[in-house]
């Protein structure tokens, strides 16, 4: 997938703080965080199949995973502008609550939309797949803002008691039409690492060089 959980946290702070679904929980347990290294003392990072882009939070607190040496003992950051940066500490802290949520399932919805949209099928074995993209970077943020929209929308939804998120899923639902209209995916047809093609999402307009 191009984005990750970290990602929409980028454009939507508040987001593990207002949507928390337990059937989407990946790990909960405690532990000690050391400025940037996150050791579990009940729980385990290999279980929950967690790895760099996942949001883990700490008392309540979001940071991003960076990397995960074993099953108990992890890298993490305060949310960095650049995920190439180096790690930002966090403070020290001893019998964390730690707890590890996802929209994994959301943003899988979206990626396979936006495939669609720039024409490869991600049902068809021999057909291109997503690492035909030769820019996914520039897709991040399309697929973020739709992962968005699919979470607020959710979360809104009557009888759920968070009508108040269905303004967030509408403003994100915008932002994502007008990113679809902007962004241009690069597409290399014969694997050779080269990007033959420029897609935009709702057309496409083969260039050869």
């Amino acid at each position: 997938m191009f984005a990750k959980d970290r990602d929409l946290l980028v454009i939507e702070p508040g987001l593990f703080r207002e949507v928390m679904w337990n059937g989407q929980r990946l790990l909960s347990g405690t532990g000690d965080l050391a400025g940037g290294l996150l050791t579990l003392t009940s729980g385990s990072f290999i279980e929950g199949a967690i790895g760099p882009g996942h949001v883990v939070l700490i008392d309540s607190v979001p940071m991003e995973v960076v990397s995960v040496q074993n099953a108990t003992v992890a890298t993490v950051s305060i949310m960095r502008g650049d995920t190439n940066s180096s790690f930002i500490p966090g403070k020290w802290v001893e019998g964390a609550a730690v707890e590890v949520f996802t929209f994994e399932p959301q943003i899988a919805i979206v990626h396979r939309q936006i495939l669609a949209m720039i024409g490869i099928d991600a049902d068809d074995p021999d057909g291109l797949g997503d690492s035909a993209v030769t820019n996914p970077g520039a897709l991040m943020v399309l697929e973020a803002l739709g992962a968005l929209h699919l979470v607020y929308a959710s979360a809104g939804a009557p009888g759920r008691g968070g009508e108040g998120l269905l303004d967030r899923a509408k403003q994100y639902q915008q932002r994502f039409s007008m990113q679809r209209g902007s962004v241009v995916a690069m597409i290399d047809l014969d694997g050779e690492g080269i990007a033959e093609t420029r897609r935009h999402p709702n057309s496409f307009v083969l260039t050869r060089g």
